[in-house]
């Protein structure tokens, strides 16, 4: 865990925070391609993506993949299509599609949203795991590239994730992946007609460099066997990182 410094003191004895010497805003995520081994990352595009994103989530035997999330998936993939125009066309969430590596076929989707270039700060959101894609080293990977984009190419101060205090699966992937957990916002919004608590976690600049190389080591060819089970799992790696 990171230790804090004792605090600064201004002239008046006040603490104050660490000094940014030349601070300037960040720049806003570009609409590009992540690569990867196991997947790309890619802007969601509605002509290509929405086929494939309404045939995977139509396929599940049911409908809890939708339970935490703010929408349900439409009867048709006209209508499905639609929405992920719409989503398609925002800057903020900013939303992408995550593809097979091998395949090109659609696993899922994530985006950046709450981006805050002016205080460095970036969420990742609206986070949907196709059934392949779930506790797969694509979703691992996909959730590094991102996480690389923000702090390493965009310079981002703090990376974000915020799910229902009561999706234990979403909060279970946000401590396996390195974040934090910072506590509980009550009350915080009102969801499909019920009231959410949010559970907020986060990585710092200053945490990433451990997170990174934990990332890079799990991902590593070497930390695989012959049927793709992996030999060290995320959190020992990261533990095990001084």
């Amino acid at each position: 865990m990171t230790t804090r410094p004792a605090p600064r003191l201004n002239d008046y004895g006040q603490p104050i925070g660490p000094a940014l010497p030349g601070w300037t805003p960040r720049a806003h995520p570009p609409r590009t391609a992540m690569t990867g081994r196991f997947c790309h990352v890619v802007p969601l595009d509605p002509a290509a993506h929405a086929a494939g994103l309404f045939a995977l989530f139509a396929a599940a035997p049911d409908s809890r993949s939708w339970t935490y999330l703010g929408d349900e998936l439409p009867v048709t993939e006209a209508a499905y299509r639609e929405r992920l125009e719409r989503q398609a066309a925002g800057e903020d969430p900013l939303f992408h599609t995550i593809l097979d590596a091998a395949t090109g076929a659609p696993l899922g989707i994530a985006s950046y949203l709450r981006i805050d270039p002016q205080n460095g700060v970036i969420e990742v959101g609206h986070i949907h795991f196709g059934p392949a894609l779930k506790r797969s080293a694509a979703a691992t990977e996909a959730m590094a590239l991102m996480m690389t984009r923000a702090f390493d190419e965009c310079g981002y101060r703090r990376y974000e994730w915020k799910c229902d205090s009561l999706n234990a699966p979403s909060r279970a992937a946000a401590l396996r992946y390195g974040f934090t957990f910072e506590g509980i916002f009550r009350n915080a919004v009102v969801v499909k007609g019920r009231s959410r608590d949010t559970a907020w976690f986060s990585v710092t600049d200053a945490e990433w460099p451990r997170v990174k190389r934990a990332f890079s080591d799990w991902l590593d060819p070497a930390n695989f066997d012959a049927e793709g089970r992996q030999r060290r799992g995320l959190a020992v790696i990261r533990d095990g990182i001084g």
